[in-house]
This record gives structure tokens, C-alpha cells and sequence, in this order.
């Protein structure tokens, strides 16, 4: 398959307050290459990056809307010349009036061409300005029965990778003694297992190591604690999922983080690794600094 084949362009658009900045969101957390607020002048020199870079951005998503002001008129004769260039879709964001009079109201913002109207003044003069870019859309989303997390679960069906994951989970072995990781969601304490330090045979090694693997595992209450422990992961996980929470680290600590915590990260990764949608990573913070 060519680079032009892959490269994916899609154009954002639609009624402010629909919901837009959270397509954005959803679609970077995807992979998507995104630019907010693009003047339609722009797309071409855009697409055309997009085409020469090597693959570098096969998946482009712009952001184009009346915040341009007089410049979006141009939009409905861009949107189409790019189109017959293939690969190019647009999706429109709607919402009824009334919820849109309601979003612009919790958040305390003016329209952007409410100038000295009211609100749903702005409202039904985008609304009339986007008639034909509506009409002309290859996706419609209408979003006013949908919360945030709704739409980026739409987004997410529509446009990620037949199989993608979509939650990452980091599993980060730690040493006490070096002090507890920051920014982790949920940390574990193997030091209720004997410490293979003391074993003369086992203290240079490390949990990667098999004969330590295999002691720290064999240990009372290694076992219980890992079916138990992933047991419990797995309905926060895919809870995670639909709370369209990207990414999450598990931090597991010992003394030192060279053999206990090693070990269990590493079994715990491959318990979790079978879970629909969640890539899980492992992470050795302290090994080898001893």
C-alpha cells in the first residue's frame, strides 16, 4: 500500500457547542494529528504536508469553524476540491438549540458571532452559514442527548484501528527505599514476602531472573495475592475503558525494586494482558540501581 493509500485527513467541523474540542481530544488520544481552529485556507497546504511527509502523519484531523470568521465562507469550495483528492472526510458536530443555548450558559461564554444579539441570535446565524457544509458531510454527529463521554466513545468507534486498544497500562515495579513513584493511579506492597536479598544464591539476581521469578512466586501468598489483585483489576480496567480513561499505571513496591516487585510486575502483565482493549506495558523503575 502507497503512503497516499494510509494517509487519513479528516476535517472537524460543526456548531460551537457541539462538541468539537472533545472530538479533537478523543481523536489525539487515537494517534490523530490534530489542529484546532484552521483556517479553511489552510487544509490545502495542510493536506499537502500531509501527502510529502514520508508517512510521518498518516492520520490528520483539522478543526475548522466560524471562529474564523469571514475566512470560513471559503470553506464549502475547499472542502470540496480536497475531496476529489480522495481520503478526505468530514465530520459535523450538531445540536439542537436549546441544548446549545444551555452548554454556552454553564460555561459563561458569548457565542463567537453573538456580537451584541443574544444567544440564540449567534446560534441560528451559524446555524444558517453551515446549511450546506451540513448537507455535504460525510459523518453527522448529533450530540444532544450525548455527555462527553458518550461522543468520545462514538469517536472512538468511528475512527481508531480495528483492534486498537483503547486504554494503556503501565505496571511499574519500585524500591521503597528510593521513595514511592508520583503519578501513579494504584500502588501494591510485596513486602509481606520473604526478601530473596537474604538467599546468598538469589541476591545478585533479579525478579527477571528465573530462579528468582520462580522463588518469589513459590512464596505463601504470591499466588493468592495475584489472582486476587488482577481479580480486581480487571472491572477497573474495563471501567477505565468506559470512562474513556487513556492511560493508567499500577505501581508495584518491594525494598529495593530489584527482585520481589520485579517478579510480580511481570506476572501481573501477562494476568492483565488478555483483557479487550487494554495494552499493558512494564516499567522497572529502581532495577539495577542498587
Amino acid at each position: 500500500m502507497s503512503v497516499e493509500e494510509k494517509n487519513e485527513f479528516l476535517i472537524v467541523t460543526g456548531m460551537s457547542g457541539a462538541g468539537r474540542s472533545t472530538v479533537a481530544n478523543a481523536l489525539e488520544d487515537l494517534g490523530w494529528y490534530v489542529v484546532d481552529n484552521l483556517p479553511p485556507q489552510m487544509l490545502r497546504p495542510l493536506l499537502d504536508l500531509t501527502d510529502l511527509g514520508g508517512g510521518a502523519l498518516p492520520k490528520v484531523a483539522a478543526v475548522v469553524d466560524v471562529r474564523g470568521r469571514n475566512l470560513f465562507n471559503d470553506f464549502p469550495e475547499v472542502a470540496r476540491a480536497l475531496r476529489s483528492r480522495g481520503s478526505v472526510r468530514v465530520v459535523f458536530l450538531d445540536a439542537s438549540d436549546d441544548v446549545l443555548v444551555r452548554r454556552f450558559e454553564s460555561v459563561r461564554r458569548p457565542h463567537p458571532l453573538q456580537e451584541d444579539g443574544t444567544l440564540l441570535d449567534g446560534i441560528r446565524l451559524e446555524r444558517s452559514r453551515l446549511t450546506l457544509v451540513r448537507e455535504a458531510a460525510d459523518i453527522v454527529i448529533d450530540t444532544s442527548s450525548l455527555n462527553i463521554h458518550q461522543l468520545a466513545t462514538q469517536v472512538f468507534e468511528a475512527f481508531s484501528d480495528e483492534g486498537a486498544a483503547r486504554h494503556r497500562l503501565t505496571i511499574l515495579s519500585f524500591g521503597f527505599k528510593y521513595g514511592l513513584p508520583t503519578d501513579v493511579d494504584l500502588v501494591a506492597d510485596m513486602r509481606f514476602l520473604p526478601n530473596p536479598f537474604w538467599n546468598d544464591d538469589l541476591r545478585g539476581l533479579t525478579g527477571q531472573d528465573a530462579p528468582v521469578r520462580d522463588y518469589v512466586l513459590s512464596r505463601e501468598g504470591a499466588t493468592e495475592f495475584l489472582d486476587a489483585y488482577a481479580a480486581a483489576l480487571v472491572p477497573v480496567l474495563e471501567g477505565y475503558q468506559r470512562e474513556n480513561k487513556g492511560h493508567s499505571t499500577v505501581a508495584i513496591g518491594c525494598t529495593g525494586g530489584k527482585h520481589r516487585s520485579v517478579a510480580t510486575a511481570e506476572e501481573l502483565a501477562k494476568r492483565l494482558s488478555s483483557i479487550p482493549g487494554v495494552a499493558v506495558n512494564v516499567r522497572h523503575r529502581d532495577l539495577g540501581r542498587e
